[in-house]
């Protein structure tokens, strides 16, 4: 395969997809194609037998989902012989498909195709003797094939064409059980997200076609790193993040994916196949537009932040286990998107790839960790952290920090400051994990298990880290210098998931107390933002189940 090479980044460090500088772009090979083509017809064979037990289905669908996943590997491996690119255009005046293939573009390519094929072999026996199982399994190759035509669009026409598509086919999943009333409500909450979402992406890439004076993402990107676009480039970066936010299920508008817990399993682990994580993906791959916009980012890193505090708080109210890992998307996708708006783009795409694995993973395992919990009837104690312990644990985890991040050079590489504040806040929730080994009725073996995996996370974290802005340079810019408004918001940041982190540790203390009852019961109902979001789309008419 012939690769064309991106243009050099003067500002950063050579990556293994840089650009040899003076070659001659030469079109690439359209192999990625296959990916999505291959579970396209695999949808039509499942269109055309969406009963009972489809012949076949199942293993061509399996067998689909393997070549994608084969197809991701292979272009990998050709980024990194020949470097990033993009295809000719299959079609005319700018419209038609065409590919980028790039550091951000492959990984999320063998992200999704690798979910999708799990997902795809557990629907096999989950949904077996479904009386629509064909339609579910075309349904879902249909999703999974518009995400892959997202994360690999060369240009905004098929990037708003696959965004769309990708909404209207999970819409189709969530009415699986259409005589579901909250399967109901969360499709057609959705609906109206998705619907809005879709108009602000379409306003950004119309915007972004007048600014830059054409439609290939490749050239957009690389005149926005130079400095180029003006106003209606910040203006796209607006609705961009307009778009990303009412696609992550930010507050307050994340009720639709609480609520889809009414679908079968496998649509919740598809979930995080790059479907609702596709707002972080967009805000990445238009990172070089997004830092012309400042304020912007601003506006990120306050929605992005009190929605991961806000869905982390509820979550622990939760007692059903797929609503609990639900509110912990969404608290997972704010913090992505706070990422984002301190713009540490690299680390953001390093979250979406550990949480879409962790959470996959975690949802189709689910029913296992219940039998397995309901087995269990005599557990042992549990170890409640008081004050003290929780004190020992947050200078431990500091500690550990502190000794770690100068190990990986936390001062001779000049680490940015939102990169180590971003630290500061995961070893908030390392220091949650050793509050339980440090409770006084914990057993020995208890607190050294926790001290070890306090140490393990904090050596990952920067290790993960430099990996992931190594595969990234020359592809994602760096996160520039703070001003004065930048530092406000990462202070606040800090003390706020701070706070939370000493609750959370202390949550058990509290949380049975009489005066805590009520808070509790609000908290659980997630403050009720979701019935306000239900009054003001005017309380939709459910029709009554037959």
């Amino acid at each position: 395969m012939n690769f064309p090479h991106a243009p050099e980044r003067s500002n950063s460090a050579p990556g293994p997809q840089q650009a040899v500088s003076g070659e001659k772009p030469v079109p690439i090979d359209l192999l990625p194609f296959a990916a999505p083509l291959a579970l396209l017809m695999c949808a039509a064979v499942g269109f055309i037998t969406p009963g009972r037990r489809p012949r076949m289905l199942p293993r061509l669908a399996e067998a689909s989902a393997l070549v994608a996943l084969v197809v991701a590997a292979i272009s990998a491996g050709g980024l990194v012989l020949y470097g990033s690119g993009d295809s000719r255009l299959i079609g005319l005046h700018g419209i038609g498909l065409s590919l980028r293939l790039d550091a951000v573009s492959a990984v999320m390519f063998l992200l999704v195709s690798f979910i999708g094929w799990v997902v795809v072999r557990y629907t096999a026996t989950y949904l077996d003797g479904e009386a629509r199982q064909g339609a579910f399994t075309g349904w879902l190759c249909m999703t999974l094939a518009s995400v892959l035509l997202l994360v690999l669009s060369g240009n905004l026409v098929q990037l708003v064409l696959a965004w769309i598509a990708t909404s209207v086919f999970l819409h189709r999943l969530l009415l699986f059980y259409p005589e579901r009333v909250a399967a109901q409500r969360a499709a057609a909450k959705k609906l109206v997200t998705a619907r809005l979402g879709d108009a602000a992406l379409i306003i950004a890439a119309a915007l972004l076609a007048l600014a830059y004076g054409t439609a290939d993402i490749a050239q957009i990107l690389s005149s926005a790193r130079a400095g180029n676009g003006g106003g209606l480039a910040i203006a796209a970066a607006g609705f961009l993040a307009a778009a990303a936010i009412l696609k992550s299920a930010q507050f307050p508008v994340h009720g639709w994916l609480t609520e889809a817990m009414e679908t079968p399993t496998p649509v919740s682990a598809l979930l995080h196949a790059g479907v609702i994580n596709a707002g972080g993906f967009l805000l990445i791959r238009f990172a070089d537009v997004m830092l012309l916009a400042p304020g912007i980012l601003a506006v990120l890193v306050v929605v992005g932040g009190f929605t991961a505090l806000f869905g982390g708080l509820v979550m622990l109210t939760q007692p059903a286990v797929k609503t609990s890992l639900a509110w912990s998307t969404v608290a997972q996708m704010g913090f992505m998107i706070l990422e984002c708006g301190l713009a540490l783009f690299p680390l953001a795409l390093l979250h979406i790839v550990a949480h879409s694995l962790y959470k996959a993973h975690s949802f189709l395992a689910s029913g296992g960790a219940v039998d397995l919990i309901a087995a269990n009837r005599r557990p042992g104690p549990v170890a409640i952290p008081k004050a003290g312990a929780v004190g020992r644990a947050f200078l431990l985890a500091l500690a550990i920090y502190a000794v770690v991040g100068l190990g990986f050079g936390f001062v001779f590489q000049h680490k940015s400051p939102q990169a180590i504040a971003l630290g500061a806040i995961l070893i908030f929730g390392v220091a949650y994990m050793l509050a339980q080994g440090l409770a006084d009725a914990a057993p020995r073996a208890l607190t050294r298990r926790t001290i070890v995996y306090a140490v393990a996370t904090s050596v990952s974290y920067f290790a993960l880290q430099v990996l992931a802005v190594w595969l990234t340079s020359g592809v994602l810019p760096a996160a520039p210098a703070p001003g004065p408004l930048q530092w406000a918001l990462i202070m606040l940041a800090v003390i706020s998931f701070g706070l939370v982190a000493v609750v959370q540790a202390m949550f058990p203390l509290w949380a049975y107390h009489p005066a805590a009852a009520g808070l509790r019961v609000h908290l659980s109902n997630g403050f009720y933002a979701n019935a306000v979001f239900d009054r003001l789309l005017r309380g939709w008419r459910l029709r009554k189940a037959t």
